[in-house]
């Protein structure tokens, strides 16, 4: 498999961020690089990128979640380390795209398949998979499809 491009960049970032005394976003990075060794050691060989950003996308998400709990717990330090963590993640993600055209997509994509009730959310999100994997938030993809298919 082929060396992804992501990697070395996050390890520039590292480098710079090392440099320009940034210690919040070298723990950061150097966390995501930790993960994405460790997915390389666990599949014994380098990962491309969008398995690279599938990681990134999981640790992104895992800060969502924590960031929502300290929130509710009155925790807004922790809740913008979160915060100030996932921007720093996002930075090496493609450019992600708006709700509006997720939906677009959607539609698109359920009118294709002429889907028309619940039990073809499956098909949709199979679809929707291949298109929208490290462009768009799936879990708001998910919510999409199951309201559009439900009305």
């Amino acid at each position: 498999m082929s060396e992804s491009s992501i990697k070395p960049l996050i390890n520039e970032a590292i480098k710079s961020s090392m440099k320009s005394g940034d210690k919040e976003k070298t723990t950061t990075l150097r966390m995501a690089i930790s993960e994405i060794k460790k997915e390389e050691i666990d599949k014994k060989s380098d990962l491309n990128d969008p398995e690279v950003i599938a990681i990134l996308q999981r640790m992104i998400k895992q800060r969502k979640d924590s960031s929502s709990q300290f929130s509710s717990a009155g925790r807004k330090e922790l809740a913008e380390k979160e915060e100030r963590e996932i921007l720093n993640l996002s930075e090496f993600l493609p450019e992600q795209l708006s709700e509006p055209e997720i939906e677009k997509v959607v539609s698109e994509t359920i009118s294709d398949l002429n889907a028309e009730s619940p039990q073809d959310i499956g098909k949709v999100m199979g679809a929707l998979k291949s298109k929208l994997q490290g462009k768009a938030d799936m879990s708001f993809v998910s919510q999409t499809v199951k309201q559009s298919l439900s009305e």
